[in-house]
């Protein structure tokens, strides 16, 4: 079996053509450089250097296993500098995963807060249930995901991320939408227009419905929230949604959210990715990028509040890179 660093010693020797030269290179003495040779050709059993004087030359067998030897040493500099190039997140694959209302209304923003950090690292982004990006993590297609914490795993962590309000939605015609509040009885004899099976908004509902004791009529069930929107526009029934992504339907009175009676209803979002992983140079990044637009205090945050925090900073960076371009 060939000898890497004889075949090593020899790339450095026959590059330079000076044994001396090359053992100072690879920070070895030249006695070592003069016996890995002797090593390296008793192994070819061939002669590959010749001497005339005090100068050495390459024989034909010397020259054509050089030629080799060039190729294999320069993929081998090229291959330490994309590991540089890794460890120091100038490229890389961010394998994200979320839900698809957080694909649609609150992933755009946070990639490029992301990008603009990391601009080199490609981002590949599942979309599906929370329960489908569990199962995403366990087959090592996705390294984190941010989602509802349907379940707990024993082979997942769970970082508490963010606190969605939700809203009870109904058209502006409907008889509901006349009630200063409502409970889940009121809502257990309307169609009720429910979300996937998988997601942490379904169980929640779900959670919701058995506490009152009743159960929800259910006369459709998707994954798609802006479908969801449209039915209920249209007065095909009633539903329980993140309030952000409704706030546009809700400000242009497309829809209207009625209150539940007692405390505002929360879902609660995390950061999952495996225990006993150590993330890769992207995802640490990443993961690291969402902690730092965590709120400090106790106070329910949503991704909502996260992105204006995210639009603020955007301009007052740009304030201030436009403040510096004018100074003489």
């Amino acid at each position: 079996m060939l000898n890497f660093n004889q075949f090593r010693v020899f790339y450095y020797a026959a590059k330079n053509l000076n044994f001396t030269v090359a053992a100072g290179e690879l920070f070895i003495t030249q006695p070592a450089v003069t016996s890995q040779i002797k090593s390296f050709e008793d192994f070819c059993n061939l002669k590959l250097f010749k001497k005339r004087g005090r100068r050495i030359y390459l024989t034909d067998e010397g020259k054509s296993l050089y030629a080799y030897a060039a190729k294999i040493f320069k993929y081998e500099k090229e291959i330490e500098n994309i590991i540089d190039d890794m460890r120091e997140l100038k490229r890389g694959v961010l394998s994200l995963g979320t839900t698809k209302a957080y694909a649609r209304y609150f992933m755009p923003l946070m990639i490029t807060t992301f990008h603009k950090s990391y601009p080199n690292i490609k981002i590949q982004l599942n979309e599906g249930s929370s329960l489908d990006m569990i199962h995403s993590l366990l087959d090592f297609k996705i390294e984190v995901a941010v989602i509802a914490r349907t379940e707990d795993h024993p082979e997942i962590n769970f970082l508490p991320f963010s606190q969605e309000e939700m809203a009870v939605i109904v058209s502006t015609d409907h008889p509901l939408s006349r009630k200063k509040a409502i409970t889940f009885k009121d809502l257990s004899a309307e169609p009720f227009i429910m979300k996937e099976s998988g997601s942490g908004t379904r169980k929640l509902v779900e959670e919701l419905f058995e506490a009152e004791q009743c159960t929800p009529d259910i006369l459709m069930e998707t994954s798609n929230t802006e479908f969801i929107k449209q039915l209920v526009q249209r007065g095909e029934g009633v539903s329980f949604v993140v309030r952000e992504a409704v706030d546009a339907e809700l400000i242009e009175k497309k829809l209207i959210a009625v209150p539940l009676k007692g405390s505002t209803v929360y879902l609660d979002v995390s950061i999952a990715y495996l225990k006993g992983q150590v993330l890769s140079p992207p995802t640490r990044a990443f993961v690291d990028t969402l902690i730092g637009l965590k709120s400090d205090d106790l106070h329910p945050m949503g991704i909502g509040l996260m992105m204006a925090k995210m639009l603020t900073q955007r301009k007052e960076e740009q304030r201030k890179i436009s403040k510096t371009r004018k100074l003489p």
